[in-house]
């Protein structure tokens, strides 16, 4: 399912803002792999920063998602979470052989999952990981964070969809 790419009410409560100014941030992410081949999108365009590629910012997203809503938020186990995998640096972002549908696929998943325990707390609610500072914030903080992550990264794809095949564009 491709969102739309509409702002948020211009006149809402709080939640539906937040939330519809990141889900307008995941629909760019949706919007910059489209139509990319699957050599483009594992294709490393930064030579200092070889994991840049449009599949691994996909991939670090969905587990970015995972890491703030279901481990810091929720306090569920980070085990199948490779960005907890301190042997490995940035195993996130590892997507070699994984075709992108998939990648966005999972993405889509995780966000939906993401937006679920969203609706269900309260923005004021606290994170539950006892482990992590960051699992102390309030679901606002989180959110707020998110919206942030998500739409730096866009900015990333946005400029890697560029240097890749000229396409580019905001929204």
């Amino acid at each position: 399912m491709t969102l739309p790419r509409v702002r948020p009410p211009l006149v809402a409560d709080e939640r539906t803002q937040l939330v519809g100014w990141l889900d307008m941030q995941r629909a760019i992410v949706q919007w910059k792999c489209e139509g990319l081949s699957e050599e483009d999108a594992h294709r490393p365009v930064l030579p200092t920063s070889p994991l840049m590629t449009v599949a691994g910012l996909v991939s670090h997203m969905r587990w970015t998602e995972h890491c703030w809503f279901e481990v810091l938020f929720l306090g569920r186990h980070q085990d199948e979470n490779p960005q907890f995998d301190e042997t490995v640096e940035d195993a996130d972002m590892k997507v070699d052989g994984v075709p992108l549908a998939r990648l966005l696929d999972e993405y889509e998943r995780q966000c939906q999952i993401s937006n679920e325990i969203i609706a269900a707390h309260s923005l004021d609610d606290v994170g539950k990981h006892p482990d992590f500072r960051s699992g102390s914030a309030s679901l606002r903080w989180m959110l707020i964070h998110m919206v942030e992550e998500t739409a730096r990264h866009a900015g990333h794809l946005d400029t890697i969809r560029e240097l890749l095949d000229g396409a580019k564009g905001y929204y």
